[in-house]
């Protein structure tokens, strides 16, 4: 498929002594105001797929729903329509960005070039149909959707690494010999948290230090969540720590080395000192049986922190990352409540998953 074939994606190469940030933050600012309001999911949640299909159709999805629906139909429609839209939406975005703005979006959105190419190497591992794979791909990134559907449809996964031999991430990669999948994903993941790092310091600019916190907030919401469910599941401490990425904002790795250790009730008795617990304190417990509660107070708390600095530096990358943020999660929620209508949930079960 040639979808995202005419889009034009800013290398991020332009000088970047310069910058629009007041162009992209207005503009930015009247796509959010766009998003859908809270209460569009509590009636997506009473209807029935075709129905969600229809009303979804009548929003900013109409176009990504048409150019697909000679291909796919019911929730398969939806999948590749929200992919399609996040993918066109972020590029618009990055298009529009100019010298220092471009440049920090550009770094960003690799992450869904390293989402892409684990979700293919799953997708080999499990056997899974290239259509399957092409389902959970998100070509926002650097390599377009023609090229990720050209490694999805490789025979195997040595295929599809050895395709990858030219790109900074062939030296992982080839370290995969088919039983080491969690091994190679978290190694990606770090892989470009540290490149991001490393891109950023270079500008030692105050938008790229307020992008360092951003984005430091972020992996403090990745270590916690993964600390959470690893340390309920009883995982020795040596194996956690292989999953922690460095460069969290508030919840440094001195911390986390502290908390390694520690039984599960003890680590609960813990985390009540960093200023993440309020968000989420009324829903742990050394009884709880599920995260699901837990994973949703910490993105929303992900979402109230971009919102909060994005009001205290308006004509910055914040407002633009803050966006980008908030729509990744409206794609999540539709998605979701997609999965679980097809899955049969009651419409409790999928709501309890919403970021709202």
């Amino acid at each position: 498929m040639h979808l995202f074939s005419k889009l034009r994606r800013k290398s991020g190469g332009e000088n970047l002594r310069t910058s629009n940030y007041s162009y992209v933050t207005a503009r930015v600012r009247a796509m959010k105001s766009k998003l859908l309001p809270a209460d569009t999911y509590s009636k997506l949640l009473n209807m029935g797929i075709d129905e969600i299909t229809r009303t979804i159709e009548e929003l900013e999805y109409k176009q990504d729903i048409d150019v697909l629906a000679r291909q796919y139909s019911g929730a398969d429609l939806i999948e590749h329509a929200l992919n399609r839209n996040l993918a066109v939406t972020f590029t618009k975005v990055l298009n529009m960005a100019e010298g220092e703005p471009n440049y920090l979006l550009s770094k960003y959105l690799k992450r869904y070039d390293v989402w892409s190419l684990k979700t293919i190497l799953r997708g080999k591992h499990y056997n899974a149909s290239p259509d399957k794979i092409e389902e959970n791909i998100i070509s926002a990134g650097k390599y377009s959707f023609d090229f990720l559907s050209d490694l999805a449809n490789k025979d195997s996964y040595t295929d599809v690494i050895s395709a990858l031999e030219n790109t900074e991430y062939y030296s992982i990669l080839k370290q995969y010999d088919g039983t080491n999948l969690s091994d190679i994903e978290n190694e990606l993941e770090k892989e470009y948290y540290k490149d991001l790092f490393i891109s950023v310091s270079k500008l030692k600019s105050k938008n790229s230090r307020i992008f360092a916190e951003f984005v430091g907030a972020e992996i403090d919401i990745k270590n916690l969540r993964t600390l959470f469910r690893l340390k309920m599941s009883g995982i020795e401490p040596e194996e956690i720590r292989k999953l922690m990425i460095e460069g969290g904002h508030r919840v440094k790795m001195k911390d986390i080395e502290s908390l390694l250790p520690l039984s599960f009730d003890e680590f609960l008795s813990a985390v009540d000192k960093y200023s993440y617990w309020y968000n989420f304190s009324d829903v742990v417990s050394s009884e709880m049986e599920s995260l699901i509660d837990l994973e949703t107070q910490l993105l929303k708390q992900n979402v109230k922190f971009a919102s909060s600095i994005s009001h205290v530096y308006p004509l910055s990358i914040v407002p633009i990352m803050d966006y980008i943020l908030n729509k990744k999660i409206e794609v999540d929620n539709l998605r979701i409540i997609i999965r679980g209508k097809s899955a049969g949930l009651d419409k409790e079960v999928i709501r309890k998953q919403l970021v709202i």
